[in-house]
């Protein structure tokens, strides 16, 4: 196990390695050098501050150099205010990690339930509901659901202010909106693979011999259903980084998708490029401990990944 978590450490490092890498290059594209011979007094101005900051190196020197920070612990400083970017992420970081795992959290223990409750009362009203549910849940964009919750909470309900952060009220329509999805896709999950396995011969067995349904579910049916779930939830993590920007664009969350695109729209591009390796970051570490789990649950991964 060991060999294997290893493994995945030094493929964990080599896609952040290469994901930062098309993004730096994406970001850094220029026509070409200049000749500033002839230049106008601003245009050595914005040479000179170019030259400062290291902006007329060579593409791959400027990408050394902010690997190398980045393995010291220092994502520069913004080129806006000269604040540390490294202290500004760290300070938005815990908005950001406590909005994912609420939501994730939330998703999993109502979607499990009900994609189980589904697939036992396999064609009756809860099957349908719950179905209905997974259609408008992958089908409804997510900022759109998350303007028309502000508008019935304001309207409607009467809910107070949304103060994002504040107070655990303020949680309650980000959760709904980033985790909709989510939610959606491991009921589908969930019930598919608990009809797959109803309908295997040990599953019909263990009713022969008495067991109740709730014991089948246990003993039998949550073992095999494992490894198919953690798998759409792996799937759709990709879909659920993007639903955060949207998330806490719609709701002015203080996260690290905020300060992302705030750093766009200075044109920071330092604060962009640390908000957004902090966000890959995240999403590398999540997908390898999702691979652990399922490591774990299932030993034949661990000795096929060693072959």
């Amino acid at each position: 196990m060991l060999k294997y978590i290893f493994k995945q450490s030094l493929i964990l490092i080599f896609l952040l390695a290469g994901a930062m890498f098309i993004v730096f290059m994406f970001l850094h594209l220029s026509p070409g050098s200049r000749d500033y011979g002839n230049a106008t007094p601003e245009a050595m101005a914005i040479w000179e501050w170019r030259e400062m900051h290291g902006l007329n190196d060579p593409l791959l020197i400027q990408y050394a150099r902010y690997m190398a920070g980045i393995f010291r612990g220092d994502l520069g400083n913004s080129h806006r205010t000269g604040a540390p970017i490294t202290q500004e992420v760290m300070q938005r970081l815990p908005h950001t990690l406590r909005l994912s795992f609420i939501t994730l959290s939330f998703s999993l223990l109502v979607a499990l339930p009900m994609g189980i409750i589904a697939a036992v009362k396999r064609n009756t009203w809860i099957d349908k509901m719950s179905m209905i549910i997974v259609l408008i849940g992958i089908s409804i964009p997510v900022m759109w659901l998350g303007v028309i919750l502000i508008y019935l909470n304001a309207m409607y309900i009467g809910g107070p202010p949304l103060t994002p952060g504040r107070h655990w009220n303020s949680f309650i329509l980000p959760i709904i909106t980033l985790g909709t999805a989510m939610m959606a896709a491991i009921i589908r999950s969930t019930r598919s693979s608990v009809l797959e396995a109803m309908g295997q011969n040990y599953i019909r067995t263990a009713q022969a011999k008495g067991l109740s349904g709730g014991k089948v579910i246990r003993k039998h049916i949550l073992p095999n259903i494992i490894i198919p779930v953690l798998t759409s939830f792996k799937a759709n993590l990709g879909v659920f980084f993007t639903g955060i920007l949207m998330v806490e664009i719609t709701f002015a969350w203080p996260g690290i998708g905020l300060l992302m695109i705030q750093g766009i729209s200075a044109r920071d591009r330092p604060m962009f490029l640390g908000s957004l390796f902090m966000l890959i970051l995240f999403f590398a570490l999540l997908n390898f401990a999702v691979d652990i789990i399922k490591a774990f649950a299932d030993p034949r991964m661990r000795r096929g990944s060693l072959c």
